[in-house]
């Protein structure tokens, strides 16, 4: 289940945050992050935020085993399409 930017405004900044560093660093492991340090950290959930308002990225809740996670809409789209 997709979960609306709308409701990710309702919840705590801290939440959403710390929803951004854990998607940032598993972004770590493929490099399309690189870095830790506070100052990069803060502009990188920065830029998260604004693609999760253009919906660039996507919060998916999964009802199976009760997880969160930041998807890329590609992802998601690629994720749910029906395979030929």
């Amino acid at each position: 289940m997709l979960v609306p930017y709308d409701m990710l405004n309702q919840l705590p900044t801290e939440t959403v945050d710390n929803l951004i560093k854990e998607f940032l660093i598993s972004q770590l492991e493929d490099g399309s992050f690189s870095s830790t340090a506070e100052q990069d950290m803060q502009a990188a959930i920065s830029q998260c935020r604004a693609a999760l308002a253009q919906a660039e990225l996507m919060v998916e809740f999964s009802e199976e085993d009760s997880s969160v996670a930041i998807r890329r809409k590609e992802d998601i789209v690629s994720m749910h399409s029906p395979q030929d």
